[in-house]
């Protein structure tokens, strides 16, 4: 994974457009582990079938994907491993290049794990790309360590890079074009944007368990917690951690959560803790494949459901689910806005895929000017009687103040309470406060987005998803175009409570396609619920790999 960050920087850098990809086994004893890389010249915005060039470190890497090579691809390999069978790639006219990387290793008297920076060379070579640019990215990647480890990385990768100029020169049909406007972008994934997008909007505090796949969040506030004055805690468990997150919210600080399915199972009685209480929450709910422990390495999109009914009794919430990472920044920020403005939780739907991928996003996108709301937060002394859940309210959001104002204090606790948070008994006292606090849902309506509609409106098919299938979908359009067939995407981030405007964008003429990473399309019963309307056509897949843009080509066509 070092290495493919260290290529994707390398081409970043050098103004191409890229996308990294990872997938590893659910087993702490290891296995089989690859990265996969997209560089291109133009923006695109997902990975596709083509399979250039194979980097195999073993044999079971040539056998697990030489089904999946394009045509006149070259796989680089390890002769110390062993020769593969040249008839095996006959078929798709594929080149094998033999390349010494043990020996090139040991001939630097390097460890032999460094065979990644041999073939980090060797591919910049066969790409055509200038190693000055490699050479930064090494130095940046290693600097901390000191000039010798960052001189004896530089060697090894410069050796791989010879090797293919001096022995396969001929090799030229990968160079790449020369990129178009330089755009400065920063490399991150899902959950980096995530963490970039809460400290934009004065996170504080977060308590976060480990748990795939948003660990790559808890490294990136843990990292940068002294820098932002921030506050991060790894809790004994999930239930400590909501808990924790409620008492900072309560005491006037943003805070967040982050987990998956599992966690967020034990999470659901503080859930409905911030809904009693009204205490601000943002909810980094990252997907995988369920249920129990599942293939907790692998993506899916099986929790949307789970996240509208989480909870005993009724309170609202509202939830999200960016489709990159460009939108998982914006998103996150806006998240901590809406938890602040309705004084409740609000609960970002993440993915496998969308958390671990790279995406490359305009630095442009993170210095943009930002407004932070904290809603109907009082930080002096209120004046008169303080009630913190007063009724009278039409948007059912009451004033809340900061611990220390002797004029502002109140009750937080589990029980139905009056307007001071005293325990009520009465039943006209618990109606009154259910439906106070069930008249936001009426104000977030209001405020909600409706779905982004991308692509032409006379367009004869139109397919409707939520989440990260928004890029490959994106992707399968162009491919469609190609073909003379016109489609455009109908792309829900705002899911819970459901935009008003969704009706009427798809009550269109054209063919309606769900498509989604699961089961039982779970966003097709939600329009079905909300709209009367039925999506008859699905494209589902729940087997742990996201879509292919070629894929859902294919169902269309079919």
């Amino acid at each position: 994974m070092a290495s493919g960050t260290m290529l994707a920087k390398t081409f970043s850098r050098l103004g191409y457009h890229i996308l990294v990809t990872n997938e590893y086994p659910s087993l702490i004893r290891g296995g089989h582990n690859v990265v996969t890389i997209r560089i291109a010249t133009e923006k695109f915005a997902s990975l596709d079938h083509n399979l250039h060039i194979l980097v195999a470190l073993n044999q079971e890497t040539i056998d697990l994907h030489k089904n999946e090579l394009s045509r006149g691809s070259v796989i680089i390999f390890d002769p110390h491993d062993g020769k593969p069978q040249e008839s095996d790639f006959k078929e798709k006219s594929s080149k094998l290049l033999s390349i010494p990387l043990t020996d090139l290793v040991t001939k630097h008297r390097g460890d032999p794990v460094m065979r990644n920076t041999v073939a980090l060379g060797a591919t910049l070579a066969l790409l055509g790309a200038d190693f000055a640019k490699l050479s930064q990215v090494i130095t940046d990647q290693f600097g901390r360590k000191g000039q010798e480890v960052v001189g004896h990385n530089l060697a090894i990768a410069q050796e791989g890079y010879d090797y293919v100029k001096h022995n396969f020169a001929e090799f030229n049909s990968f160079y790449l074009d020369k990129p178009g406007k330089m755009v400065r972008q920063l490399i991150v994934n899902g959950s980096e944007a995530v963490g970039l997008g809460a400290v934009r909007a004065g996170l504080k505090f977060a308590a976060i368990y480990p748990m795939t796949p948003i660990n790559a969040l808890i490294t990136f506030l843990a990292d940068h917690a002294k820098d932002f004055g921030i506050i991060y805690k790894q809790p004994e468990d999930e239930i400590a951690g909501i808990n924790m997150a409620l008492g900072a919210s309560v005491a006037g600080a943003r805070s967040m959560v982050a987990t998956s399915g599992g966690g967020f199972a034990l999470m659901v009685e503080g859930l409905a803790l911030s809904g009693m209480i009204e205490a601000p929450l943002v909810v980094d709910m990252g997907m995988r494949v369920g249920p129990a422990t599942g293939m907790p390495t692998y993506t899916e999109q099986g929790e949307l459901q789970f996240m509208i009914r989480a909870g005993h009794g009724e309170f609202p919430r509202i939830i999200l689910a960016p489709g990159d990472a460009e939108e998982a920044y914006q998103l996150t920020f806006e998240a901590f806005n809406l938890a602040d403005k309705y004084q409740i939780p609000v609960i970002m739907l993440t993915d496998k895929y969308l958390n671990e991928s790279q995406w490359c996003v305009p630095e442009s996108v993170f210095t943009d000017q930002v407004e932070i709301d904290r809603g109907k937060l009082i930080t002096r002394e209120p004046p008169g009687e303080f009630k913190r859940y007063r009724l009278d309210v039409p948007d059912g959001v009451s004033d809340r103040t900061l611990p220390g104002l002797p004029n502002g204090l109140f009750f937080a606790n589990s029980y139905e309470h009056d307007e001071t948070g005293q325990l009520a008994t009465k039943g006209d006292q618990r109606k009154a406060m259910a439906d106070k606090r069930l008249r936001k849902f009426k104000a977030i309506e209001k405020a909600g987005k409706a779905p982004a509609v991308l692509g032409l409106d006379d367009s004869e098919i139109t397919f409707v998803s939520w989440g990260s299938t928004k890029g490959i979908i994106l992707e399968a359009i162009k491919l469609l175009a190609q073909k003379g067939k016109k489609a455009r995407l109908i792309h829900f981030s705002w899911l819970y409570p459901f935009p008003r405007e969704a009706q009427k964008i798809l009550s269109s003429d054209s063919r309606l396609i769900l498509v989604e990473q699961n089961a039982t399309g779970q966003l097709g019963q939600l329009v079905r619920e909300a709209t009367g309307i039925e999506i008859r056509e699905k494209l589902l897949k729940y087997d742990g790999q996201p879509f292919f843009p070629e894929e859902i080509v294919k169902k269309v066509t079919q």
